[in-house]
């Protein structure tokens, strides 16, 4: 792990997104609710949230932080047919939350293949990337569009 005992303590949040391309009927299925499943949005937003609290434990040299706040978004887009997915963490810490966020939004678009798989194994998962950081020795960061 790399030694941060002598960075500052500041607020750092990130935010991060990906999404699940589907066929249109699949996509008909998640917002009716009837994926065999059941709740695609309430299971992959959990799912999200809690693999955002184990980042340390499933990412190799990650340091385990007390996150301040997480959450994670899925939002329909006719357009792709599918669902986007936002997640964003913060914490006052001396660590970034980049991981964290990566991690929820990589555990929730994994959740929705795995609710909606019956229906569509056809369906990808893409776009996984950070969107912003704030905080931090680094300063802030933002993705160009």
């Amino acid at each position: 792990m790399v030694d941060v005992s002598a960075k500052a303590e500041t607020t750092r949040v990130a935010r991060a997104r990906g999404q699940v391309v589907m066929a249109r009927e699949t996509l008909c299925l998640a917002l009716e609710g009837q994926a065999k499943k059941g709740d695609v949005f309430g299971v992959a937003r959990v799912a999200g949230i809690m693999a955002a609290k184990k980042t340390s434990e499933l990412i190799p040299l990650c340091h385990p932080i007390p996150l301040s706040s997480i959450s994670v978004e899925i939002t329909p887009d006719d357009a792709l047919p599918g669902l986007r997915v936002l997640a964003e963490a913060s914490v006052t810490g001396k660590t970034g939350v980049e991981m964290e966020a990566l991690t929820a939004v990589s555990v929730a678009c994994l959740t929705i293949y795995d609710m909606l798989k019956a229906a569509d194994r056809g369906m990808r998962i893409e776009g996984v990337e950070l969107v912003e950081k704030r905080g931090g020795k680094s300063g802030d960061w933002r993705r160009g569009e």
